[in-house]
This record gives structure tokens, sequence and C-alpha cells, in this order.
């Protein structure tokens, strides 16, 4: 699965989710009583100001028939967390300027690595928190657009600022908060 940078399309995600909380409806008393933190959620409350960045000036929230323009899940399972904030934007602005626009508010979470169809662009090719341009769903290989995006964070908890420059006349970016869970390996006893 790659991070939704095109625009997201939250119906089948909100239905996976939906299901999860459905079938697993009948074993929430079952788990309560159990000893087992389970918490579900799923809506499009994401926005710019919630994933930790400022709004670009005079975007608006991108939405097609086929996509919402924001999406925050979640599910918590004892110590295992996932959360997803993605919003997706359009603007006449360039890419360029996008890019730029968003640099120095990705800087507060860390050096920021630009990638270019998931390799990296220019001498930073992995950020000191260990970050790289191939960071998705944790497993280290995955590429997370087509085209060009900036990162900052940690290999479990990162931000994404990606665009999809294949609409000429307009730019459309998405803004995306991850954070994944642990390695089994990085658990403390």
């Amino acid at each position: 699965m790659s991070l939704p940078i095109r625009p997201l399309p939250l119906s089948p995600l909100l239905a996976l989710l939906g299901a999860i909380v459905f079938f697993s409806a009948g074993e929430t008393s079952l788990a309560q009583n159990s000893g087992v933190d389970l918490a579900l959620h799923a809506n499009s409350n994401a926005s710019a100001v919630k994933i930790g960045l400022p709004a670009y000036p005079g975007a608006t929230f991108y939405k097609d028939a086929d996509n919402d323009s924001a999406a925050d899940l979640g599910l918590t399972i004892n110590e295992f967390h996932f959360s997803l904030l993605a919003a997706n934007y359009v603007t006449s602005d360039s890419p360029e300027k996008v890019l730029a626009f968003y640099r120095k508010p990705l800087s507060r979470y860390g050096e920021v690595l630009e990638c270019n169809q998931g390799n990296p662009v220019g001498a930073l090719k992995v950020t000191r928190s260990g970050l790289t341009c191939g960071q998705a769903e944790g497993n280290g290989n995955a590429n997370s657009s087509t085209n060009h995006e900036l990162r900052a964070g940690s290999p479990n908890q990162f931000r994404i600022v990606g665009i999809d420059d294949s609409h000429p006349g307009a730019t459309r970016f998405g803004l995306v908060y991850l954070e994944l869970p642990k390695e089994s390996s990085e658990k403390t006893n």
C-alpha cells in the first residue's frame, strides 16, 4: 500500500476500518475484560493544521468524484499504534513554489529530505534520525509517490509534502502525517 500523496481514496479505507469495528463489536466487551486496550477511529477531519503544517496561501481542498479530500485514521491495540492524517489540496502556483513554502515548516520536525520518484535528491540520503525516501508502511522499501516530495521526522513518525504535477495548470499536493508502530525489537522490557 502506498501513502496517499495523490487524492486519497478514503471510501475503501473507511469501509475496511468499519468492517473491523463491526466484526470485532462482539469481542469488544471481551477485550475490555481481558485487559486489551483497543481504540479505532476514522473520519475526514484532517487539515494542514492538524497535520502540524501551515495551510498553503490560497490553496483549497481537492476532492473529486472518487476521492475524499482528507482522512484521519487511527488504530491502537495495547502498545501497537498507527495513525494517518492526510489532506489533499490544489493551487494554481507551481510545484516548486509549494515545495519552497513547506521547507521551513517541515524543518521543525528534523532534517528535510527531498525525494523524487522514491529516490533522494541532493546530498542528504538519510536523515540523522534514520528517515529515508523509501520509508513507508514501516518496511523501508515502498515508494510513497511517483512525483516529488519533502519529508521530515523519524522513521516511525514523519510528515510528507507530496506533489502531484500531472495536471497542467494546477498543482495538486498532499500533506501527510504518519505514525507507524515501533518495531518489536525497539520495545523495552
